[in-house]
């Protein structure tokens, strides 16, 4: 079939240098995600999968040059550039997550526009099984552009972080995606412009109720299959025209896409229907969801932390996202070395949700060159906070949070935590009392064995690595 790229005058068959070109540059892509798979190699990975994207797109210029609209496509292009290019290296680290579901949305949406191009020039003379795939990649791209948005939104805090349910919403979800269903199946059968519209509002409405529901805490694991649903839909487009290369690198996004959601719902302890319908059928709110601002918590300075922290024989450094917001991890970086010299044991506890994307922590800590040995996963680091004698906690509250075992009617319940309430002593460096993403209250914060040191994360930092020095 012709492709939008090579739309008339020139065939959407490759010549064969540009298929040998495909294949190294596909090739690239698998490596790529080999790279990405660990700290040490990820930044070899990306700038490796940037390298095949670029040779792709110019490699198709040389291989179809009778293409039509030419300074069409080289004019989006450089808008493309001139716009992504500042955002991505102004960004900051606590928007990284939201940039991630903007680019996320854009490609689910790229990817829908780009069917729906194909089947407005083509119609009826398409085939059963590329109508099919036109169908798959409207619907999954279409769900995956309007979810992305609202989790942007939801990240950015536009819009509440808590689960928005709709009264009969698990009635209406229903009812629209079956709607969607049906409506893909009879544009198949029955081929018209008019089934086409229907199915673009339908997936984009069921995109919006999918995501709705979501709480705060969930948002991690609904980036990650957002992200799936954006490389199956790249995978089908590239179905649709004829581009090898397209199902490749769609069907590598979708698949590791899919693991990583498998795992990160693992982390979160529940299924991924519960982490997606769950909160269709919530009727209660968690008692401890209230604000603890009259409650009495033990508080301390910065010198009080850095005696507690000199004296002490093991430390656990917990990273949560107002380490990111704070951009404090050169500090806690200074701070752990400090330790280091005067022969304390100190380790990084991440969990695999901690931030709002996954694998945030560990990006943010490479940042500060902090050695990969130090940081120590979940399942790992818990049995040790029994033995510990100080956890510091710098900006995390829903992985610490014991409601997630105690509270039945915590959104957060069911996901597993880091334990640090097991340690000897705990410290909390936060801004305020104020609930993490979860929006829920942590009793921890009141336990005894625990104190507070209030304010900017990169301040109070600063000033107990003064304090430690002086020691």
């Amino acid at each position: 079939m012709t492709s939008v790229l090579a739309a008339g005058g020139a065939s959407a068959v490759a010549p064969v240098w540009a298929q040998l070109i495909d294949l190294f540059v596909a090739i690239c892509f698998v490596l790529a995600l080999k790279g990405l798979s660990g700290p040490k190699t990820a930044r070899n990975g990306n700038l490796l999968g940037a390298f095949g994207a670029v040779v792709a797109v110019v490699t198709l210029f040389f291989a179809y040059p009778g293409m039509k609209n030419l300074p069409l496509i080289i004019g989006a292009i450089i808008v493309g550039v001139v716009i992504a290019f500042p955002i991505a290296r102004k960004v900051k680290m606590t928007s990284m997550p939201q940039l991630v579901a903007l680019f996320n949305g854009v490609g689910g949406g790229a990817a829908a526009l780009v069917s729906i191009v194909e089947y407005l020039q083509a119609g009826e003379s398409e085939s059963k099984g590329i109508l099919a795939a036109t169908v798959f990649t409207v619907i999954v791209g279409s769900v995956s552009f309007t979810g992305s948005i609202l989790t942007f939104l939801k990240l950015q805090e536009a819009i509440t972080t808590r689960p928005i349910v709709i009264p009969g919403g698990q009635y209406i979800t229903s009812l629209v995606a079956i709607g969607t269903i049906v409506a893909g199946v009879a544009l198949v059968i029955n081929p018209a412009t008019w089934l086409l519209v229907v199915l673009i509002v339908l997936s984009a409405l069921l995109g919006l109720l999918l995501v709705l529901p979501v709480g705060g805490a969930d948002v991690p694991i609904i980036i990650s299959l957002l992200n799936a649903f954006t490389g199956l839909s790249v995978a089908a487009s590239g179905y649709v025209l004829g581009n090898v290369l397209l199902i490749v690198a769609g069907t590598l996004v979708g698949a590791s896409g899919t693991l990583l959601t498998r795992e990160m719902a693992k982390a979160m302890g529940r299924p991924l229907t519960n982490t997606m319908f769950g909160a269709f059928t919530a009727t209660a709110v968690s008692a401890s969801a209230g604000g603890g601002e009259d409650r009495p918590v033990k508080s301390a300075g910065p010198e009080d932390v850095a005696i507690m922290l000199g004296y002490a024989s093991k430390v656990i450094i917990v990273p949560g996202y107002g380490l990111a917001v704070a951009q404090a991890q050169h500090q806690i970086r200074e701070l752990v070395d400090l330790l280091n010299e005067k022969g304390i044991e100190v380790d990084y506890a991440i969990h695999p949700v901690a931030g709002r994307m996954p694998g945030h922590m560990n990006v943010l800590l490479a940042e500060a060159n902090v050695p990969y040995e130090q940081l120590k996963e979940m399942d790992e680091i818990n049995p040790e906070f029994s033995s510990t004698d100080v956890v510091m906690v710098v900006g995390a509250n829903d992985v610490v949070n014991p409601a997630a075992k105690s509270d039945p009617t915590a959104p957060i319940y069911g996901m597993p935590i880091l334990d640090v309430a097991d340690a000897a002593q705990v410290v909390f460096l936060k801004r305020s009392m104020r609930p993490g993403f979860a929006g829920i209250e942590n009793e921890l914060l009141f336990d005894p064995k625990t104190t507070l040191l209030f304010g900017d994360a990169k301040d109070s930092l600063t000033k107990v690595v003064s304090a430690v020095k002086a020691m």
